[in-house]
């Protein structure tokens, strides 16, 4: 499975684009809520220039009011462009999330087998997590305070050329200092999460292990251990805030000089006459309105590598195309809607990387016939159903289904006739009835999904849900024994109304009267329908018609199930006799 290069600006344009319309009016509330914040300032300086001029009471609270109107209107900007953001931001890579995991679904399931779902839910998730939130304070914190930098200098230098000049060298020299103090401060601020990470999942381990540990008299040895890991902790705590502190209070410092010197300048241009007072409280109050958008904008710098790595591994994950090549629906050769449907494996020879598992498979089931496959754990016996349900494709070989080659055959028409049921049961997080149905799938009305509950035995078990088919389920079962949530899968099955059923030791692990409901559903399941089972307790194969073994990836014995048992000599009859 090769990626393919795609351009991760291609990725990150294709989903903000359709969000163009709402990114003009983001940019005019950005504009508004840099005028504005601009504009406070210089009403005040005003107001203090009139109030030494000996303007009257009623001229100054009107210029109050303005200052007040301007001060909210600020306020009520920067709340307007922080939502219009974050709702753009966040619908344009929620769209991108979508695609992602619709995406990571669609490959195969060797590819799945080589990344864990950890992974897979970072990749989809985590990454796009974080492109979210820099998108967010990208286009608040870092377009709004460049703006807002830029018009600070702008509207200064109008007052006054050296006092703007001034103001760029101090914004360019705290750019510089601000940058050298994150890098200082980023190491040891890095290290405290790790260490604190690192933490926090030995002691997650432990927690879930606690059981054995206590058992087993190691508790004192945990104890000393989370001791050890907390004093690590502590001690790159300290460090970070050893460092982080005296940054901190060094960059004060560092600004409270640069402002002193800008107010000096000030005085002496206020005392030549060359600006007013009014002027030198506008300075003063844009040497601290500078510090913060400086702030946010180094800030988001080291943001931005996480943003950045975030959609790089985005393309790449859009790069990973499946082996496995679906035919157009147009071109797609379609299956018998009903009744069941013919399996033949021709000459199929399969390897998992290196390692040969299947070799040179030939078999046939007849349609509306069952088959039973049995051997040794390892000898390829679910390899063959993976490869009936087109998980993978053979190296070697043809696999025919309904007289059709199955690579002819289109993925939607091949889910919907072929259902396979496993020893264990996915269940969801949702209601009894969108677990039945599969959220849809399979739509049947309420009084079906009663009787068809009632046909497998599971509706003493409704009856005393006080929530009927709105029981919410879990993946741990939420009050369903493991012989209901098998009988649960085997519903799913049947309202999927396939033409092949393939069951992988469905009856395993249960007790002897839940077992007895399982195999009687197998038993309905299986009736006018094509079926494979896989079992390694034989008694589960008394009703399959035929029999076939395998052994180190070969048909070793293939025949009907009566003839092999009446044939002592036959490798079906001699495992019939170890296990009874």
């Amino acid at each position: 499975m090769e990626p393919t290069a795609i351009d991760p600006r291609h990725v990150l344009r294709a989903h903000l684009w359709p969000e163009r319309r709402a990114l003009v009016g983001l940019i005019g509330a950005l504009m508004i809520g840099t005028v504005l914040p601009l504009s406070g300032p210089i009403i005040l300086g005003y107001f203090v220039d009139r109030a030494i001029d000996g303007a009257s009471s009623g001229q100054l609270a009107a210029i109050g009011v303005v200052y007040l109107v301007v001060a909210a209107g600020a306020q009520a900007a920067t709340v307007i462009r922080t939502w219009v953001a974050s709702r753009q931001a966040w619908t344009a890579t929620n769209r991108l999330r979508e695609e992602l995991a619709s995406h990571t679904l669609s490959l195969d399931v060797s590819y799945h087998g080589k990344h864990p779902p950890g992974e897979l839910i970072e990749r989809v998730d985590g990454d796009v997590h974080a492109i979210a939130e820099f998108l967010v304070t990208f286009l608040v914190d870092i377009l709004g305070s460049a703006l807002l930098l830029g018009g600070t200098l702008l509207v200064l230098t109008v007052e006054d050329v050296r006092l703007g000049v001034a103001l760029a060298m101090f914004v360019a020299v705290a750019f510089w200092f601000l940058v050298h103090v994150q890098r200082r401060a980023v190491p040891s601020s890095a290290a405290h999460r790790e260490v604190v990470a690192n933490m926090f999942a030995d002691l997650e381990e432990h927690l879930a292990a606690a059981e054995d540990l206590r058992a087993n008299g190691a508790g004192a040895h945990i104890v000393r251990r989370f001791h050890d890991v907390s004093r690590e902790a502590f001690r790159a705590d300290r460090r970070a805030e050893i460092v982080g502190g005296g940054l901190v209070r060094l960059t004060n410092l560092a600004f409270t000089l640069g402002t002193a010197l800008l107010l000096g300048l000030g005085v002496l241009l206020q005392r030549s006459g060359a600006v007013s007072v009014g002027t030198l409280l506008v300075v003063f109050r844009y040497s601290q309105i500078i510090r913060q958008p400086l702030e946010r904008i180094i800030d988001q710098l080291k943001e931005l590598q996480h943003a950045q790595a975030g959609v790089a591994r985005a393309a790449e994950l859009f790069a990973v195309r499946s082996t496995l090549d679906w035919p157009n629906p147009d071109d797609a050769q379609r299956l018998s809607p009903t009744g069941g449907l013919s399996v033949e494996l021709r000459g199929i020879t399969f390897s998992y990387g290196d390692e040969t598992v299947l070799d040179d498979v030939s078999l046939v089931v007849d349609a509306g016939s069952s088959l039973g496959l049995v051997g040794r754990t390892g000898s390829g016996k679910s390899t063959i159903t993976k490869l009936v349900l087109r998980l993978y494709d053979p190296n070697e070989g043809t696999v025919v289904l309904d007289g059709v080659d199955l690579r002819r055959v289109g993925v939607d028409d091949l889910r919907r006739r072929v259902a396979m049921v496993t020893q264990e049961v996915q269940l969801f997080r949702a209601s009894l009835r969108d677990n039945l149905t599969l959220f849809g799938t399979h739509p049947k009305d309420d009084p079906a999904l009663l009787a068809l509950l009632d046909e497998l035995g599971l509706g003493g078990w409704l009856r005393s849900q006080s929530d009927g088919l709105d029981t919410e389920l879990g993946p741990d079962g939420s009050g369903l024994s493991a012989g209901e949530a098998q009988l649960l899968a085997l519903a799913r099955a049947f309202l999927a109304e396939p033409g092949l059923v393939i069951l992988d030791e469905p009856s395993s692990r249960l007790d002897p009267e839940t077992e007895v409901l399982v195999e009687r559903a197998v038993d309905r399941l299986v009736a006018g329908r094509t079926a494979i089972l896989i079992a390694h307790r034989l008694s589960s194969l008394q009703g399959v018609d035929s029999i076939a073994v395998v052994d180190h990836g070969r048909i070793v014995e293939h025949g009907p199930r009566v003839d092999l048992i009446a044939d002592p000599t036959s490798r079906f009859a001699r495992l019939l006799a170890v296990t009874t």
